[in-house]
C-alpha cells in the first residue's frame, strides 16, 4: 500500500517518475515526497479506529492524526481488497513449494511484517520495489524498530549491516529495492541477480501505481511482467470512470497536484482495463469496482461492526468514491483460474438507452451571482408560482463552507431570476441538514427533523410562511416559528420525507423512513394533523415497503408515491410504493417495474401520471443515473441522459433539491454536491433548469 499514491488524501506517486528529468521537475518530486506523511497518517488513523488490524504500521509514522470518517473507510475498503487478494494466493497456492509477492510501489506498506508475524509467509518470499529515496527512508524505519528488524531476520547491528547492499535492503525472505519501475531492464537483472524465479508461482501488486507512469510505461511493466511470469497472479488498485461528474472532480485535484493520471484517459473503466491486460498477454482478467467488492465479499458481520465504529452519514461520496476505484486481478499459467474476484450481474447493468434518449439543461440566469444557493443536504419548496424558498443544508458561509441556518430566497422577475437571503433572527431553523421542508395548500411551509451531525438530530417542527406581496422580491416578508404538536412524537429522524395526504377531509403531513442516531435504517410512518398539529393514527394495511431513507416521495391521486432510496443493507433500492387512499385510511401498493435503476438522493416529481426521477447515486452502474420517466399506469419506465454542455462545472445530481415548472415542462435544479472524498468539497456552482420531454 504505497503511501504516496494520494487515492484518499491526495498525495501523489513521486517514486514512479523516470530518473532522466529536468532540475526544476526534480524539486517537484522532492517537494510532493514530503507529503508522504500526511498520507500515513491517515493510514494510521484507519487502523489506530479498529477499521483493520496492522500493529506494525505505527512504525512507519512520526505522528497521529484522526481523519474524517469518510477517509478512514476509504482506507479500510482499500486494505481490506488487497488483504483479501494477498489472502487468496497465498490459500490457493499453500501446497506449492515455493512462492513469491513483487509488490510494485509498496512504499511504506506494512504487508510483510504481518504476514510474518502471524506465520503466513512460509516458503514464501516477499520483493518490495519503489523510488530509491523511498528505500532508503523505509529501510532506515525498519533499522530503527527492534521488533521489524528481528522479522527480517536479523539480530545484530553485523547481520544488519551485511543486509544492506547498495540502496537496498535483503534478508532470507525479504529483498527492499530501491529502483525506479521505469527502468524495466535494470529492475529484470537486480530481480534475478537475487535469486527471483520466474517460474514459480507470484503475486504482483499494484496500489495506485501504474496509473501515474505515462502509459507507454506502465504498458511496459504489465507486459514485462506477462512474458517472465509463467505462473502469476497480477492485483491492481486504482482509479477508474474520469468522465462522470466525481471524476472531473477527482480528475481536477490531482491535475492541480500536478499528478496526472494518465491511464484513465485512455483506460477509463473495468472493460477498458480488462482488454488492456489481456492484449498485454495476460490470459484472463476480471476487476470490480469498490462497491461490488464491500457489497459482496465483506461479510455482514464485519459490515456491523464497521457501522459502530463512529459515526457516519457521509452515504453518497462514500458510494460514489468507490465507484471510481477498482481492484483488478489478473492471471496466467497454472494461475489461470484463479480470479479472486468474479463480476456479478446486478453490478454489470448497462444504461444503453442513455445514449439515444438525451434532455437538455440549461444555466437559470440569476441578476447575480448567488453564493448562499451553493449548498447540499437542504430543502427548498415553491412558494408561489415562481418563488422559492430554501432552508438549511451546508455550503457558503461567510468565506468558508460549514452549515447553514440562513432562509434563501429565489425569485423570477421578467426573464431573470433575482435571490436574496434572510437571517433566522430568532434561532429556530438551526443548522440542520437532510431535514424536510413541505410546501401546503394552504400557504404554509412545515419543516420537520433534520440533524446538525450524526449523533444531533433536530427535534422541533416548524411553520414558515412566506408573504411574496406585490412589489417583487425585495418586499417579501417571511415569518417562522415553532410548533407544539400533540400526540405520540415520532423519533427524531433525518434522510425521511414528508408528503401532504388528505384523510376524511382533512390534510395530514405523511412522515416515512429515515434514519436517527441509534438506526440506521427507519421503517416507520407517521402522520401529522395539519388542522391541530396532533399526531395521529390512521390505518394503513397492505405489505409496507421495507426501511429506508435518502428516497423520495410524490403526492398522487391524494396518497404518496415512494421511490428508491437506500435499505437497510446500504444498498440502494429500485422498488417504487404507492401509498393509496381507501373508505378507511390507506393501504400500501407495489408499483411492479423491472427496469428502474435502484437509486438514493435523487429528487422526484409527478407530471401527467409520469414520474419523474432526477438525479441519485447508484452502485449498479457504470454511470449514476440522470432521469428516469415511470408511467404509473403503464408501469414501464425509460431512462434519459442529460446534455450538459452548457454547463461549465461537473454538475452533481445528488444532496440537491428541485422544483417541478409545470407550465414550461422544466424542473429548476438547486444545490447538489457534497466533499467529494479528500478532493475537496464540490458544490453546483447555480441553479439550473431541465428540460422535460413531451411524453404521451
Amino acid at each position: 500500500m504505497s503511501l504516496r499514491d494520494g487515492s484518499e488524501e491526495g498525495h501523489p506517486v513521486s517514486a514512479l517518475n523516470k530518473r532522466c528529468r529536468s532540475k526544476k521537475q526534480a524539486g517537484k518530486d522532492a517537494a510532493v515526497q514530503g507529503t508522504n506523511d500526511s498520507s500515513i497518517v491517515s493510514k494510521y488513523s484507519m487502523v489506530n479506529l479498529g477499521y483493520f488490524t496492522d500493529v506494525f504500521l505505527k512504525g512507519f509514522v512520526h505522528k497521529t492524526n484522526r481523519r474524517a470518517p469518510l477517509i478512514n473507510r476509504g482506507y479500510y475498503v482499500r486494505a481490506k481488497a488487497v488483504d483479501y487478494s494477498v489472502r487468496c494466493f497465498l490459500k490457493h497456492t499453500k501446497d506449492y513449494p515455493y512462492r513469491q509477492i513483487l509488490s510494485l510501489g509498496a512504499g511504506c506498506d506494512s504487508l510483510y511484517f504481518r504476514l510474518k508475524a502471524s506465520g503466513e509467509l512460509k516458503n514464501v518470499i516477499m520483493y518490495e520495489v519503489d523510488f530509491p529515496d523511498v528505500v532508503q527512508r523505509k529501510a532506515t524505519l525498519i533499522k530503527n524498530k527492534q521488533e521489524l528488524v528481528e522479522l527480517i531476520g536479523c539480530t545484530d547491528e553485523m547481520g544488519l549491516a551485511q543486509m544492506e547492499v547498495a540502496g537496498h535492503l535483503y534478508s532470507m525472505d525479504y529483498k527492499l529495492l530501491g529502483i525506479d519501475l521505469t527502468e524495466i531492464t535494470k529492475l529484470d537483472n537486480t530481480l534475478m541477480e537475487i535469486g527471483l524465479n520466474y517460474a514459480c508461482p507470484t503475486l504482483l501488486l499494484s496500489e495506485v501505481v501504474l496509473t501515474y507512469m505515462k502509459n507507454e510505461s506502465s504498458s511496459a511493466v504489465i507486459r514485462w511482467a506477462a512474458e517472465r511470469f509463467s505462473t502469476a497472479v497480477f492485483v491492481v488498485y486504482e482509479q477508474i470512470r474520469p468522465n462522470d461528474p466525481f471524476g472531473q472532480v477527482m480528475q481536477q485535484h490531482f491535475v492541480q497536484l500536478n499528478s496526472t493520471l494518465h491511464a484513465l484517459v485512455q483506460f477509463p473503466g473495468k472493460e477498458a482495463q480488462q482488454i488492456r491486460f489481456l492484449k498485454e498477454g495476460w490470459e484472463e482478467c476480471f476487476c470490480i469496482d469498490m462497491n461490488e467488492f464491500y457489497v459482496r465479499y465483506i461479510p455482514e458481520q464485519e459490515k456491523q461492526r464497521i457501522e459502530l465504529l463512529e459515526p457516519f452519514d457521509e452515504y453518497e461520496e462514500w458510494h460514489l468514491k468507490c465507484s471510481h476505484y477498482m481492484i483488478l486481478c489478473a492471471s496466467k499459467g497454472d494461475l489461470i483460474k484463479y480470479l479472486p474476484f468474479t463480476p456479478h450481474p446486478d453490478f454489470c447493468t448497462k444504461l444503453d438507452t442513455l445514449d439515444s434518449l438525451q434532455l437538455s439543461v440549461s444555466l437559470c440566469e440569476t441578476e447575480t451571482q448567488s453564493p448562499h444557493l451553493r449548498r447540499f443536504a437542504h430543502c427548498s419548496v415553491l412558494v408561489g408560482p415562481y418563488t422559492v424558498v430554501t432552508t438549511g443544508g451546508f455550503g457558503n458561509r461567510i468565506g468558508q463552507h460549514g452549515r447553514l441556518k440562513d432562509i434563501s430566497l429565489l425569485a423570477k422577475s421578467g426573464p431573470v431570476w433575482k435571490s436574496t437571503s434572510f437571517r433566522d433572527a430568532d434561532g429556530l431553523l438551526t443548522e440542520r441538514m437532510f431535514h424536510s421542508m413541505t410546501a401546503l395548500s394552504d400557504g404554509r411551509c412545515i419543516i420537520i427533523g433534520g440533524r446538525t451531525s450524526p449523533l444531533k438530530p433536530v427535534t422541533s417542527v416548524l411553520c414558515l410562511r412566506c408573504d411574496t406581496g406585490n412589489g417583487g422580491i425585495s418586499n417579501v416578508s417571511l415569518s417562522l416559528k415553532a410548533i407544539e404538536c400533540s400526540g405520540t412524537m415520532p423519533s427524531p429522524r433525518w434522510r425521511h420525507t414528508a408528503t401532504e395526504v388528505i384523510y376524511r377531509d382533512q390534510n395530514y403531513l405523511f412522515i416515512y423512513g429515515g434514519r436517527s442516531s441509534k438506526e440506521l435504517v427507519l421503517d416507520d410512518w407517521h402522520f401529522l394533523n395539519l388542522q391541530d398539529y396532533s399526531w395521529t393514527n390512521i390505518p394503513v394495511d397492505g405489505s409496507p415497503p421495507e426501511g429506508r431513507h435518502s428516497h423520495s416521495a410524490c403526492t398522487w391521486k391524494s396518497g404518496v408515491v415512494i421511490a428508491g432510496g437506500l435499505g437497510i443493507a446500504q444498498v440502494p433500492l429500485g422498488s417504487v410504493f404507492y401509498l393509496k387512499p381507501t373508505l378507511s385510511g390507506f393501504v400500501w401498493e407495489r408499483i411492479q417495474m423491472t427496469s428502474v435503476i435502484p437509486r438514493y438522493s435523487h429528487t422526484a416529481h409527478i407530471l401527467d401520471d409520469k414520474l419523474i426521477l432526477l438525479g441519485g447515486v447508484s452502485i449498479h452502474t457504470d454511470s449514476n443515473p440522470e432521469v428516469t420517466l415511470i408511467d404509473l399506469k403503464a408501469e414501464r419506465s425509460c431512462n434519459y441522459y442529460i446534455s450538459t454542455n452548457l454547463v461549465k462545472w461537473p454538475l452533481m445530481l445528488h444532496n440537491h433539491s428541485s422544483l417541478l415548472l409545470a407550465k414550461e415542462r422544466q424542473v429548476l435544479v438547486i444545490g447538489g454536491g457534497g466533499n467529494c472524498f479528500s478532493f475537496g468539497t464540490h458544490l453546483n456552482y447555480q441553479p439550473v433548469l431541465l428540460q422535460l420531454p413531451e411524453i404521451y
